[in-house]
């Protein structure tokens, strides 16, 4: 009885030791690197700690590939939201994670990732709060705060070219959410950097914000970027072809400046994006009475007048989209998820169950959108009709807002 009992128990833990090498073969840890050298130049983390990424270096056929991805995190719009950004990751390096899983887009398993598996892949990570574009050259020594995004970027990327990028054949800028608008603000400041000969083309994942007024009528949104825009004195690193025709504020959307990027670029998008849909459609400030809270934390739970504000808000979505220009060398994969940020997690990269279009996956569809094995330009019919949708859920207690 006992025996059979302690082989039930080996049996037990060789199943549990099988699924949490599984586990980990979908996520491999990738340690930090900390640009020393940008300290003096001045291009910092709000609260002056060095910038960072972390460098899965690529190898094989590989080993002159960089994929160069940007870490998300919302922004802050003022000194009060900057200064709370200091204690966390997002505003000092001294308080991120020293290793981090790369997975989805970031993973070195052929299986997980087969067109960009071997390429050096960085996750670089955000702490400067303004989508890398601020530059205040002052510091008040009332809150010590630096604005110096836009010198971080520059710093990195010089970093990387140091680090052999200079000698690099395909290079892809990406990122996710606040580093997905980093990817569209500075695809072509990215394409001049890497070298001439070198294939450049971006992608940004969840990074379309647009411009739409909340469920209460007020242009939250439009207010916010406003704000971050002048804080972090963001407007000289944005596009002059869009600060010259409207307000510096308004060119912190990619509906008013994307369609003057040169470079191809690739918009992977949710069009019930999660994070504005909390956040831009139905802020908790635009909903006194919460009636909205349950709706955002899971869609099934919307009410039918919540969900034909919803597929407004998909049309005013693909009507900002179309800003940017139908040129063939722009991807699209628009799917009709309730989701935010989906190539860097394995499940909605590449699985067997992942989000499809057109009986094809993201990782299918961008890795022949950048091999040039065919153009990849998908829009998915309304929700709920797609049924290969990871529809978020989240826990109410994890509820960050604007």
């Amino acid at each position: 009885m006992h025996r059979m009992a302690g082989t039930r128990f080996i049996q037990w833990l060789n199943l549990l030791v099988f699924a949490l090498v599984m586990l980990k073969t979908e996520g491999v840890d990738v340690g930090i690197t900390f640009v020393q050298g940008a300290v003096a130049k001045g291009a910092v983390c709000l609260d002056g700690s060095p910038p960072a990424y972390h460098w899965d270096k690529g190898f094989g056929a590989g080993i002159n590939n960089w994929l160069v991805h940007f870490e998300g995190g919302g922004w802050c719009n003022n000194v009060t939201t900057c200064r709370s950004r200091t204690k966390t990751r997002l505003g000092s390096s001294k308080l991120m994670d020293k290793e981090i899983a790369f997975s989805g887009i970031l993973s070195r398993f052929q299986k997980f990732n087969p067109d960009f598996y071997n390429w050096n892949r960085i996750k670089v990570r955000y702490c400067d709060g303004a989508s890398f574009t601020g530059d205040v050259a002052a510091i008040n020594p009332a809150n010590n705060l630096h604005f110096r995004g836009a010198r971080v970027w520059r710093a990195v990327i010089e970093d990387l070219l140091s680090k052999g990028m200079k000698d690099a054949k395909n290079a892809i800028l990406s990122g996710c959410s606040a580093g997905g608008l980093t990817s569209i603000l500075h695809c072509d400041s990215f394409r001049s950097l890497v070298p001439v000969g070198a294939k450049v083309k971006c992608l940004a994942d969840a990074g379309y914000f647009i411009n739409v007024n909340d469920v209460s009528g007020a242009q939250h949104i439009q207010e916010f970027y406003s704000q971050v825009v002048a804080t972090h004195g963001s407007a000289k690193n944005l596009p002059s072809s869009c600060t010259s025709k409207m307000r510096p504020g308004l060119c912190f959307f990619p509906q008013n400046m994307a369609e003057h990027i040169q470079t191809p670029i690739f918009f992977v998008n949710a069009a019930y994006d999660s994070w504005q849909i909390k956040n831009i459609l139905a802020p908790g400030v635009a909903d006194p009475h919460g009636t909205w809270h349950d709706c955002k934390l899971n869609v099934k739970k919307c009410s039918p007048n919540q969900i034909k504000t919803m597929q407004d808000f998909r049309l005013q979505f693909l009507s900002a989209l179309s800003k940017a220009g139908t040129s063939s060398s722009k991807g699209l994969f628009i799917d009709s998820c309730y989701a935010h940020c989906q190539t860097e997690m394995q499940e909605t990269w590449l699985r067997d169950d992942s989000p499809v279009l057109g009986k094809t996956t993201i990782s299918k569809a961008v890795g022949d959108w950048y091999y040039d094995r065919s153009p990849f330009q998908k829009i998915d019919c309304p929700y709920p009709c797609n049924p290969t949708c990871h529809n978020r859920i989240f826990d109410p207690h994890e509820h960050p807002e604007l």
